[in-house]
Order: structure tokens, then sequence, then C-alpha cells
């Protein structure tokens, strides 16, 4: 069975393994402390323009969410993010678990606006009954979104004046970060992100890493015994070579740039293989994750042969699922799929 389900279900590029091998006996300190930990800090920095030491790693999503969110949040603030977020929906409530709230806001395509933003604060400061209220401390906002959707660099300007205008610091989940800056729509570069945003991650577990995620703290703010928070929170990797090996290797010869760039190119060939067919797109995805409309007798049948992720239900006879391609999506995976759909539409 092929499998399109999510883009960490294979398990790490071969230059990765190879690297973790060949390092394997190396008797290395921990807790990041080791030489490729440094290294792959200064490949980001000199990538981003920001500080090494502003850099640090952590295992996976939602673990680096909570970390950022609740050490950067004070005890009476909550983060604002798009209603259809990860931290929203799909993280069993970890934020809330640190007693911070999340105040959401409506999202269009996963997507919040600048002005949406604005306007949010603006009325929770006219409320005389703020002080009773739970304050927005921080925007979230993920690149690419949910909906696989990415926010152009104006976009990400002008969320970043709200958010200095208002002096709440804009936190990016870069989860999948590779696939939005390789985007055949992009017209940013990591750079540019690390320019517009008070702290962002760059994610390894989805794009070719075993597991991994890079903070990085963009504006020489990280909080003062950051990793003393990461451990009370039990979050802080002894094996931190771990982490470090992955990274160096996916920032060395540009690998981390050409595995996002792999599932862009499939994701392409996928969405040719679908429209061909006259199959519905929920909306248009620039980036690896791809939201078609199966009527349920269509979906009952293919997913015996394939698999692929349930996203929501349309109405009672259609339902919104999501194919993703990944870093180790290959022709033939895409030829075997466009193979099952034709032999069931013949039948």
């Amino acid at each position: 069975m092929i499998s399109f389900e999510s883009d960490y279900t294979t398990g790490a590029a071969p230059e990765i393994l190879e690297a973790l091998v060949k390092s394997n006996f190396e008797e290395l300190s921990g807790y990041g402390s080791d030489e490729y930990t440094q290294r792959a800090k200064k490949k980001i920095a000199d990538l981003c323009k920001v500080e090494s030491s502003q850099i640090e790693f952590l295992v996976g999503g939602t673990q680096t969410n909570l970390v950022v969110i609740s050490t950067l949040l004070k005890d009476y603030e909550g983060v604002i993010a798009a209603d259809t977020g990860h931290v929203s929906s799909h993280e069993a409530g970890a934020i809330e678990h640190t007693r911070h709230k999340v105040l959401q806001i409506p999202s269009h395509n996963g997507k919040i606006t600048s002005q949406q933003l604005k306007q949010y604060i603006e009325n929770f400061y006219a409320d005389e009954n703020h002080s009773h209220m739970v304050y927005p401390g921080m925007c979230y906002i993920s690149q690419p979104t949910e909906y696989g959707t990415i926010y152009s660099k104006s976009e990400l300007e002008q969320i970043h004046g709200v958010c200095k205008s208002f002096e709440i610091p804009l936190f990016i989940d870069g989860a999948r970060l590779g696939y939005a800056i390789k985007s055949f729509e992009s017209d940013f570069t990591l750079e540019d992100i690390a320019k517009n945003c008070d702290v962002f991650y760059i994610g390894g577990t989805k794009v070719g890493a075993l597991c991994g995620e890079a903070i990085v703290f963009t504006k020489q703010n990280r909080p003062k015994n950051f990793i003393t928070s990461v451990k009370k929170r039990g979050s802080l990797l002894a094996k931190g070579r771990l982490l470090g090996v992955q990274f160096d290797t996916l920032f060395t010869n540009n690998l981390y740039f050409e595995l996002s760039l792999n599932a862009i190119k499939m994701a392409a060939k996928l969405k040719e293989i679908f429209s061909k067919h006259n199959f519905q797109f929920y909306l248009d995805s620039p980036t690896n994750q791809q939201f078609i409309i199966l009527e349920n007798s269509m979906l009952e049948k293919l997913k015996q042969k394939v698999k692929f992720s349930f996203w929501e239900k349309l109405n009672d006879t259609q339902t919104v699922v999501r194919f993703a391609t990944s870093w180790s999506t290959k022709e033939e995976h895409l030829q075997e799929l466009e193979k099952i759909i034709e032999e069931i539409i013949l039948n």
C-alpha cells in the first residue's frame, strides 16, 4: 500500500542516518554542548543572520510550541492564533496545560490578516473590563499553515508590524518551513523569515530528520535561563548530539532545501493527477499538503489501496481528505497512485 498520509511516515534521509552511524561511537558532551550542535547552530545562524547563541534544538513540534509560548508569555497572557492553527486544534490542549489560553481568531484558508490581528488587540484594550480578561501577549502563526497555504513576505511584514506596535512577539511555527520556502509561490528566504518575526523554528521532523526542531530567537530575546526552563518542562535531551548531528547534516550542501524541493515537485505532479481525473480541490495549496474533495464512495474504495488523511466532512456525501508528499516521495509512488485511481474509475 502506498502512503500519502503525512510527511513524517518515513524515517530519515540517508545522509542523516550515515552521519548518525559515523558519529555513533564518538565521546561527546551532553545537552547540546557537543561540536555537531555548535556547528549546526553556526550554519543556521549564518543563513538567518542571527547570533548562534540564540538557537536551541528540541525534539518535536508540540514540545517546541509549548516551551516557546509558555516561556515567553507572562502568567496573565495568552497567545493569539488562527482557529485552525496547530496550537488551537491538534495539540491536545498542550498550551492550555501550561495555564495559558489560546485566543482564537477566524482564519481564511488557514491564514489570519494583520487587520484581524490589529482589530482583536484594539478591541481588547477598548473593553473597560480588560483587566479581568486574558491579555494578548503573543501572536502565533504557521508557515505554511495547516492548510498548506503560505504567508507572503509582505503579509509577514504587516503582521510583524502590528505585533511590534503593541509590543508583543510574533512566533512562527515552522514545522514544515522548508516546504514553504521552496514553494513555487514563495517570495521569501530563511533570512526574510528571521527578519519578520521574534522567534520561529525550523522543522526537521517533517523535512528529512528522524526528529528535531531548531528554535531561532531573532532579536536577542531568548528568555533568561532558557535551558533551565526547557528542562523544567521535561524537554531537555541528554544526548543532544542526536539533534546536533541531524541539523549539521541538514544544513550541509543545501540538503534541507533539496529535500524540501522534492516534496514540492512531487506535490505539483500529484495535483496534475487529480486535476487530470477531474477531482475537486478544497483550496489551492502551493506546498506539499493537498486537500481533495472525494465522494464518500470513492473515498472508501481509494483507502483500500492508498493511505491518506481524513480532514473534514464537507457534507453528507463528500469528504475533504489530505494527501501529503514529502522529502522521500518518488515518481513511482505517483505513478502507482494514478494507476489505482484509473482502475477505480473504470470499475
